[in-house]
């Protein structure tokens, strides 16, 4: 097969495609033909080294945390008919042409949804509905989100507009900020603008995917007893937010602990997305030759929506 490997942590550059032997699925386990596979801002942080308390690695390897495709062999255990079904799942080794997946984080692509979008929905949705549950937003209250045109994002968006909060979409240019408003955000402010903080006003709530100076300036937007959910650090800078005046701050951390129960919640968004209650934006496509760019605009946060990984 081939494979997209990292020999050591660093840039972009780092990022190079192999030939690797063909795999073979485990007891419980499926081998899927991939056709399709996410990127993550969490791929690149590990590509750099970072947030190995949550999320470790250990170079050389193949990165990639989410793939779809089809079943082409299944493992000992596991039932034949899965042989040929269209499915998304976490895995291990998702930037390459084949993926090795155990069978309990195999989820069938259902009627209606695209192998594209079930893959953009895949983590993002899983974890965005996961934040929410974690944050239990109600129905009326102000809800800030930032950055609200990536590809977590514009599922908060959504998933947020639906559960009937007030949402507020920050982003960068006329561009983003027109996709956030499409999605259903009530107000969207530029975050570049010097004076953005008091166009958004006051909040309850905070979706931070950002941290940094950006990160902060959201915090203090937050409400006397609100909350502030950091979920990303797509500056690359370390600066947090500390509690106070009674704010609930939850950080990273969460994502692992969101890897829990992320099947229930990924079924949930596939079913929104197939009744047409929600869409998957995938902002663009890259050949596995292409990762490299990939991961520079996704860095450099110029894609709206998901970016996807065309083995």
């Amino acid at each position: 097969m081939r494979a997209i490997e990292i020999a050591e942590y660093g840039g972009p550059e780092v990022l190079k495609v192999v030939e690797a032997p063909d795999l073979v699925p485990d007891a419980g386990h499926v081998l899927i033909d991939v056709a399709v596979s996410g990127i993550q801002s969490m791929d690149t942080y590990q590509r750099r080294g970072q947030w190995q308390d949550f999320f470790p690695t250990t170079p050389p390897y193949i990165p990639g945390m989410e793939a779809a495709g089809v079943v082409a062999a299944v493992g000992e255990g596991v039932a034949p008919s899965w042989v040929g079904r269209q499915v998304v799942a976490s895995v291990q080794n998702g930037y390459a042409t084949q993926a090795v997946a155990d069978i309990g984080a195999v989820i069938p692509v259902p009627d209606g949804l695209g192998l594209p979008d079930a893959m953009a929905l895949l983590h993002d949705g899983s974890t965005a509905a996961g934040l929410l549950e974690k944050t239990s937003v109600a129905a009326g209250e102000t809800v800030l989100v930032q950055p609200a045109a990536g590809g977590l994002g514009s599922v908060l968006v959504q998933l947020l507009t639906a559960a009937g909060a007030r949402v507020i979409g920050v982003a960068r240019g006329a561009e983003k900020l027109a996709l956030v408003k499409d999605l259903g955000a009530d107000v969207v402010a530029d975050y570049t603008e010097p004076e953005w903080t008091t166009q958004v006003g006051v909040v309850d709530v905070v979706f931070d995917g950002v941290s940094g100076s950006l990160g902060k300036a959201a915090f203090g937007t937050v409400r006397d007893g609100g909350r502030y959910s950091n979920y990303g650090n797509a500056s690359a800078s370390a600066e947090g937010v500390s509690p106070e005046r009674g704010i609930t701050v939850r950080g990273i951390e969460q994502l692992a602990e969101l890897r829990v129960d992320y099947r229930r919640r990924a079924e949930h968004v596939f079913e929104l997305a197939a009744a047409g209650r929600i869409r998957a934006v995938i902002g663009r496509t890259f050949p596995l030759d292409e990762v490299a760019e990939a991961h520079r605009a996704v860095e450099a946060r110029e894609i709206l929506g998901k970016a996807l990984l065309i083995p």
